[in-house]
């Protein structure tokens, strides 16, 4: 799950509790617009999570070194 799934999810799940006012035989809106919402802020935390890893991974080294000339040129 990425970052934009996780938030379409808090969104999705934010609307169902708090602008929703239906009532369905047999399911109640707001506790499934909350189980989205909890669903998609655990995917955004694991997302972060694994792209802080995949940052501090494959991060470039820096190769500082002094610039000299090899050879005269003339």
């Amino acid at each position: 799950m990425g970052i934009g799934t996780s938030l379409f999810l808090i969104a999705v799940g934010a609307i169902l509790y708090f602008a929703v006012d239906a009532d369905v035989s047999g399911l109640d809106i707001s506790t499934v617009g909350i189980i989205l919402m909890v669903v998609g802020i655990i995917g955004l935390l694991i997302s972060l999570f694994f792209l802080s890893q995949w940052r501090r991974r494959y991060r470039a080294p820096v190769d500082e070194r002094p610039v000299t000339r090899d050879r005269d040129y003339y």
